[in-house]
């Protein structure tokens, strides 16, 4: 497909966005304007172009809101435990564990890695904030160290390789000869590297924030950051009694037995099967059970409210932080194949563009005949290619262009789909974009998701240039 003026604009408009993020400015106003001109522009109408603004956030609302509510679900039940005095007893056994800062860093690390692999991180962070964040803080961690581990090893190191579930393996190789099986095998590796480079830089530049442990630090971290988005924790009625040691041990456990299910379906035929995506909605479900339980046994008379407050706290909270994100993603969403007819207002008998895609596409014709320039020339294909915000939706195409780039260098084609993939998903699925899943990461560590964006960039891109320089030397 020929490049237009529109794919140009679209162009201007990521790049506008990337550089007013870098510059630590709010980005949401040149996410609506470029919304606006790129649908304008399209349509050539002026009407069109305003519509585009509304149907944009319109479907970007549409493909958040599982993380909205997984959010709001999760605090609505954080809440429900600290009426109940039961929050504090949960935390209590890892604490022997992580007794300070820098460990906790890397505990977090090891334990949402190796859920992420067996289950994404979808389902995985969500546990994770919930018990293991406030655990980090008291220990010492800051906030922003504590979603750092979290995002780098569970969204970037683990669903990068995707190497025990292989769905990004295999769409990486749907349109071509190379075995699924060799990319993953060079995947894993490749986001190994890039993992353990990120994760040691985005520890150095968080070290000289730990502090002691200490029990303030977590009611410190409960109060701080804007009082507009504050969850109003402080004005919880704690009642005590014998059940919330009952619920101190039943929350962990409930959410360790989904775990050892998810495990069981996945590889073996004990249990029944689990379809894909679904255990983030049985993490949910179970966690507005274990809220309603919550509220019968504090007060059964009062169950109705309570559980609506507590939902109602849930949401507010959820959109006060990550509101923001929903008009900087529906910028994106127009530039995939998959929502751009519903946000541009096109029929059925219209095809959609794609201009993500395109740009990618039209840009492989100008890589240079050159290993190492190719190899790069296939990461920034697959990074772009991330912007969407997905990750995943690239895959087939950077695994298309791999195999002729490859012939043409002389390079393993399984290793150039190997670097595609790996920056793509590291970019989109997601640690470099701010309307990626790590929204509920910033949301349960209580920080700015640009923030978090902004110092995973070097460590990020760090591990991929050298991931990428090791690859082509390796293989």
């Amino acid at each position: 497909m020929d490049i237009t003026v529109v794919h140009w604009l679209y162009l201007t408009g990521t790049c506008l966005i990337i550089l007013t993020m870098l510059y630590r400015q709010n980005v949401v106003v040149p996410a609506i304007v470029m919304s606006f001109l790129v649908g304008w522009t399209f349509t050539g109408s002026f009407l069109d172009g305003v519509h585009t603004i509304f149907n944009a956030s319109l479907t970007a609302a549409g493909e958040l809101f599982h993380i909205f509510l997984i959010i709001a679900i999760m605090t609505a039940l954080l809440q429900s435990l600290k009426s109940i005095g039961a929050d504090e007893q949960m935390i209590t056994p890892f604490q022997a564990v992580m007794k300070n800062g820098t460990i906790s860093f890397w505990v977090l690390v090891i334990v949402t890695y190796v859920l992420s692999l067996f289950f994404w991180p979808a389902p995985a962070v969500p546990l994770i904030g919930a018990l293991l964040i406030p655990v980090a803080i008291r220990a010492g961690l800051p906030p922003i160290g504590a979603a750092l581990a979290i995002s780098l090893a569970g969204h970037g190191m683990a669903l990068s390789s995707d190497y025990v579930l292989k769905v990004a393996p295999g769409l990486t190789a749907s349109s071509n000869v190379i075995e699924p099986s060799l990319i993953a095998d060079r995947a894993l590796i490749l986001s190994v590297i890039t993992g353990i480079i990120a994760l040691t830089l985005a520890y150095f530049t968080v070290r000289k924030s730990i502090i002691q442990p200490a029990k303030k630090n977590v009611t410190e971290w409960e109060q701080s950051g804007d009082e507009d988005v504050q969850l109003d924790s402080d004005h919880v009625d704690i009642k005590k009694g014998r059940y919330s040691s009952w619920f101190a041990f039943l929350v962990p456990a409930t959410f360790f037995t989904i775990i050892l299910y998810v495990v069981l379906a996945t590889f073996t035929n004990i249990v029944p099967p689990i379809e894909d995506g679904a255990g983030a909605s049985l993490i949910g479900g179970t966690a507005v059970i274990l809220l309603l339980l919550i509220s019968l046994f504090r007060n059964y008379r009062r169950t109705l409210k309570e559980v609506s407050d507590h939902l109602i706290s849930g949401f507010v909270f959820a959109f006060k932080v990550m509101g923001l994100v929903i008009p900087i993603a529906g910028f994106f969403f127009i530039g995939s194949g998959e929502f751009s007819a519903q946000i541009l207002g096109l029929d059925d008998s219209t095809e959609s563009p794609a201009f993500l895609l395109d740009l990618v596409e039209a840009s492989q014709s100008v890589i240079p005949e050159n290993a190492f320039i190719t190899g790069f020339g296939i990461l920034i294909l697959g990074m772009i290619s991330g912007l969407d915000g997905s990750g995943f939706s690239g895959l087939p195409l950077i695994g298309s262009l791999a195999e002729p780039l490859a012939q043409s260098v002389g390079v393993d084609p399984a290793t150039l789909a190997a670097i595609g993939q790996v920056g793509a998903i590291w970019v989109g699925g997601g640690t470099l974009v701010a309307w990626s899943p790590i929204i509920a990461i910033a949301g349960f560590a209580k920080i700015s998701v640009l923030d978090l964006v902004r110092k995973s960039f070097i460590p990020v891109i760090t591990g991929l240039i050298v991931s990428t320089i090791l690859g082509l030397l390796l293989f």
